[in-house]
């Protein structure tokens, strides 16, 4: 496959003034104001509602808030009757009152077109004995189709390693457009490194609920360079799912696979607080169980997920680790297909009967000419893979079929 690297195009722009050596030069007639503090800010909901999913039926709308708020969903699947209303889960008996609202819907009917709304309440003052409330907000009615896990067919996209460039998630999911997908995957790397809430918001969340997560879900595992900085471990918060996971979508097992840091957890830049290799045994018993279990085997096919491939990706302890102890349990599995990231060089790596037993396809990514969207659709029959740079020229395709 052809490589096609290009400059990042960036743009900058001027608002309202320039600073300079920390003197702001304002336009002419200009007053500036001081910045608001939270408590001064009108009640608002400012990301969401963006869904993900975990199969079985189920899914989670998600959306944030400026304050603390009281939260629900009202859904139905007539648009004009939203008759049933369903809540975040409870704690020990208590229901989330929080900014970082997540509502499971389950009990849903296998390929049923629903309509939701979001709405949250203010808490605008919380006392031992007596809650205050302000606003409240809805969301307007938004809709999605309940995937059926039974299906013959299952449909989905994946994005990887875009590094920070949130401009990367409309671009590339345009180039889908018109076609009927039952998720989005994001396969790590989404972020360079995590710093605040502000940047999960204006990187992966609104670019997502602006192009597609109002209707269709994502499913997302972090990438080595979501384990850094210093929001790493409130990032899961934002989610409903961010870790390792198997589920069955159509024809199809999946198994997701949080492959962690590539470098030693004994690195000074961890300053001895993460212990990655006992993350990936952790999850290498759990994959043993999982090719056992009768949901595996009795797949037509099963597909691997995992930021860092278990080859291909060179000599550092992570990607070392992951060869050592993914790939004898996923050679013994007879797994169908890996679908990776973390080289940022796209490519097809073919099975090898003395090391990995089946194809390992990589997606490119983070610069321009080298971003791609691999589109993957599988029935009972095969599964079609195929690879588009960020032009939407072909860069690669690949059919694993029955055997």
């Amino acid at each position: 496959m052809k490589q096609n690297i290009s400059k990042n195009n960036r743009r900058s722009f001027l608002k309202n003034g320039l600073t300079i050596g920390g003197l702001t030069l304002m336009h002419p007639g200009a007053i500036a104001a001081a910045p608001k503090t939270v408590a001064e800010e009108p009640f608002k909901i400012i990301a969401g509602p963006y869904l993900q999913t975990t199969f079985g039926n189920t899914i989670a709308i998600l959306w944030l808030t400026n304050k603390n708020a009281a939260s629900w969903v009202t859904y139905g699947t007539d648009k004009d009757n939203l008759d049933l209303k369903a809540f975040g889960k409870s704690e020990l008996g208590l229901k989330p009152a929080g900014r970082i609202n997540c509502v499971t819907l389950s009990g849903l009917k296998p390929g049923a077109t629903y309509y939701y709304k979001i709405q949250s309440k203010e808490i605008s003052d919380f006392q031992p004995y007596k809650l205050t409330y302000g606003p409240e907000l809805s969301g307007t009615v938004e809709q999605f189709v309940n995937t059926d896990p039974s299906k013959k067919e299952v449909s989905f996209v994946m994005i990887n390693d875009i590094h920070d460039r949130p401009q990367s998630i409309p671009l590339l999911m345009n180039l889908d457009k018109g076609k009927e997908r039952d998720f989005v995957f994001f396969n790590g790397d989404v972020f360079n490194y995590h710093t605040d809430e502000q940047q999960i918001i204006d990187h992966m969340l609104q670019p997502c609920v602006d192009s597609f997560a109002k209707n269709i879900p994502f499913v997302y595992v972090r990438g080595n360079h979501e384990t850094r900085g210093k929001f790493c471990r409130q990032m899961a918060d934002y989610f409903q799912h961010v870790g390792y996971t198997a589920f069955t979508q159509g024809p199809v097992r999946f198994v997701i696979l949080d492959t962690g840091e590539d470098k030693e957890d004994t690195h000074p830049v961890y300053a001895g607080i993460v212990d990655f290799d006992a993350y990936r045994e952790e999850q290498a018993r759990w994959l043993e169980q999982e090719i056992n279990s009768r949901e595996f085997k009795a797949a037509p096919f099963r597909i691997v997920l995992m930021h860092i491939p278990p080859r291909y990706s060179g000599e550092w302890h992570g990607a070392t680790h992951c060869t050592k102890l993914f790939e004898p349990l996923m050679n013994k599995g007879k797994v169908d297909l890996v679908l990776s990231g973390h080289t940022h060089r796209y490519k097809i790596h073919q099975p090898d009967k003395n090391a990995n037993h089946y194809p390992i396809i990589i997606g490119g990514g983070p610069q321009d000419g080298n971003r791609t969207l691999t589109q993957v659709t599988a029935t009972k029959k095969e599964i079609k893979v195929v690879m588009l740079d960020d032009s939407g020229k072909e860069v690669g395709a690949y059919t694993v079929t029955k055997k």
